[in-house]
């Protein structure tokens, strides 16, 4: 009979790691947000490397496209939910790891519950919006969360939140990246990235996660790791806090798709933030209120009390603006159209 922890004799060799690190492997709990480029290597190494409970969550499905960099999938799942796909691949290849797939779009309503009942967070995710909602929840609930960004040539990993010795938590993100949610960096469909670099940044979180769950030394934590592959250099650097503020949790809106507005469009107090000149070309009703001249009607907007629906051409413009609405009226249910109203007119 075959000792159960046969398979992973060759890391139990290793000095100072032995039978009582892989316990802690076997005991640990893992949520991996995101089963693209960088969540299916983190998701394959943590699963061979015995990680007991490993949580994947997503709401995509396998495209053509996604194949050349998320090595999980094979032309035969195109059109497959990756997490079901993924959950299915994950538990032949460690029978013994127990894998939770989570079919579903990580949002301010639904991401509290999905991390509290996980050791450790990785985000594989590749939109500013998601990574700065799953750093505010773990900042919330004082979870660690592994970050992983690729684009281009280029890749970064970092160790968010982590509780110090002296208390203290480690840097997050909103701390190295304040004013992230502004920025305009195209995604990896838009921008292009070379498929091994996926590969390496989602191998070094699924390696931060070991380091973390064994409590093994020089973790990321405070530190940010790059590196480019066609120069092939990588430099750490230190990092410290710029912001003794936390983001509160309700300051990252919601988003909701043109399908659901329609259907409930009647229940909700919509403003068009696009200039005078865009709403007068083209428009889906509400008042027209340019996102430059929001805090101009402040006094209108407090009267509301439906929830908002706030839109604009590509989504960005709105998700600003609603951000300006929550922060003043915190009470209010504000929310953001996915994806604006340019496929109705470009």
């Amino acid at each position: 009979m075959n000792h159960p922890f046969e398979r992973y004799q060759c890391q139990m060799v290793l000095p100072e790691f032995g039978i009582s690190s892989q316990e802690l492997l076997q005991n640990a709990k893992v949520l991996i947000v995101g089963m693209g480029g960088l969540g299916c290597p983190s998701a394959q190494y943590l699963a061979s490397s015995g990680i007991g409970t490993i949580g994947i969550a997503d709401d995509d499905i396998v495209s053509l496209s996604n194949l050349h960099r998320q090595i999980l999938y094979t032309p035969d799942d195109v059109g497959l939910f990756k997490v079901d796909v993924a959950a299915k691949k994950l538990e032949q290849q460690n029978p013994s790891v127990s894998v939770q797939p989570y079919r579903l779009r990580v949002s301010s309503s639904n991401v509290m519950d999905l991390i509290s009942e996980f050791d450790l967070i990785i985000e594989g995710t590749d939109n500013f919006e998601t990574k700065c909602l799953l750093n505010d929840a773990c900042v919330l609930a004082g979870k660690p969360l592994i970050y992983g960004a690729i684009y281009q040539y280029e890749g970064q990993v970092s160790v968010w939140n982590m509780l110090q010795k002296d208390g203290s938590y480690s840097t997050n993100y909103r701390d190295v990246f304040p004013n992230v949610e502004e920025s305009q960096v195209p995604n990896c469909r838009e921008g292009g990235v070379i498929p091994t670099l996926a590969g390496i940044v989602g191998c070094m979180q699924a390696n931060e996660a070991i380091k973390y769950v064994t409590g093994s030394e020089g973790i990321l934590a405070g530190k940010l790791w790059m590196m480019n592959v066609m120069s092939g250099r990588t430099q750490i650097i230190k990092l410290r806090k710029t912001s003794a503020a936390i983001t509160e949790l309700q300051q990252t809106i919601p988003l909701i798709t043109f399908e659901y507005f329609k259907e409930n469009q009647g229940n909700f107090k919509i403003i068009d933030v696009r200039t005078a000149q865009e709403h007068q070309d083209f428009n889906i009703g509400g008042d027209n209120i340019p996102v430059e001249n929001l805090h101009d009607h402040f006094q209108i907007i407090s009267a509301v009390s439906q929830p908002i629906v706030v839109y604009c051409q590509s989504g960005k413009r709105s998700a600003e603006a609603a951000r300006k609405i929550k922060k003043t009226f915190p009470e209010k249910e504000v929310f953001s159209l996915k994806g604006g109203i340019g496929k109705l007119h470009p």
